[in-house]
């Protein structure tokens, strides 16, 4: 549905996007998590159509995104600063996006306009920010994209609206296969819905696996192990992070689950537990594998 091939963005002299490329596959969600910097926004932009890659292509259902009409029909966006016409009320809003957009369904926001309950006469303006991001998605659901592209999409709302949110969302991937991608700080979030993920730094792809490959990829042992073992995992390239509290060592190691836990038991420990990991630690533990400066929360 969605491929980005070996894109590369300057801002002036600084290299944005260094040879970047993403797959998002039909009728799922994709998480796409990074740094601050990583480039996150600015491939987003790309796959809206609103900037041109220096080089690489990036196609939709096949055909080149920039300067596409036909593609951005289908093609919506939400971000922290969606637009609206400043003197716009909801309504009106609405009629903007039913003239530029051919697949707006006025049953469906009708039927949204039912969860949000905001009064459609109301300015967009004067509304708060959670209250202007429902609007956001009231409006964009309702115009059935066949790709949908989330930037920090749920900053503002409280976690009973974000659930409704989620809950429309995934609806449409389930019901018409509408794909996903979506950027955001939280992932916690992003591990209750995403399929996939992919994991963006300084430009550049580190990885790109479903969700419960990646999370099957990292794994987290406590071990009551001596010294010498403790040094023979600090020089296997696979251990991730070693620390030690007590007695107990906690490592961080990549890998074959199965392959990984019988290296561990050729140690002889006389305690080995094995962890699961949560899709913001795999992150934390992965780009502090890159040199990223993770000292003061890793434990």
């Amino acid at each position: 549905m969605i491929q980005v091939k070996n894109v590369s963005k300057y801002f002036d002299d600084f290299k944005v996007l260094d040879d970047f490329s993403l797959n998002v596959k039909k009728g799922t969600i994709y998480g796409l998590v990074g740094p601050n910097g990583a480039g996150k926004t600015t491939i987003i932009n790309h796959i809206n159509g609103v900037l041109k890659p220096d080089a690489g292509e990036i196609y939709i259902d096949g055909e080149r995104v920039y300067e596409n009409n036909k593609i951005k029909e289908s093609v919506l966006s939400i971000a922290d600063d969606w637009f609206y016409y400043s003197t716009y009320t909801i309504k009106q809003m609405a009629h903007f996006y039913r003239d530029i957009y051919p697949s707006f369904n006025m049953e469906r926001y009708e039927a949204i306009k039912g969860i949000f309950k905001i009064d459609e006469k109301r300015q967009i303006r004067k509304l708060s920010k959670g209250m202007k991001k429902q609007v956001a998605f009231w409006l964009t659901l309702s115009a059935m994209p066949s790709v949908l592209i989330l930037d920090e999409p749920l900053d503002g709302l409280d976690p009973v609206m974000r659930k409704q949110v989620l809950n429309l969302v995934i609806a449409d991937v389930t019901d018409r296969e509408m794909t996903v991608l979506v950027s955001s700080h939280n992932l916690r979030e992003l591990e209750d819905i995403c399929d996939w993920v992919g994991i963006i730094h300084k430009g550049k792809m580190i990885i790109e696996k479903p969700l419960d490959d990646l999370k099957g990829s990292v794994h987290k042992y406590q071990m009551v192990i001596d010294e010498n073992c403790a040094k023979k995992l600090e020089e296997n390239s696979d251990v991730l992070h070693i620390s030690k509290t007590g007695s107990v060592y906690n490592v961080i190691m990549r890998g074959d689950a199965q392959e990984t836990h019988s290296n561990m038991k050729e140690l002889s420990p006389m305690l080995c537990e094995r962890i699961s990991l949560t899709l913001e630690e795999v992150f934390i533990y992965e780009l502090g594998g890159l040199g990223y400066d993770f000292k003061s929360i890793i434990v």
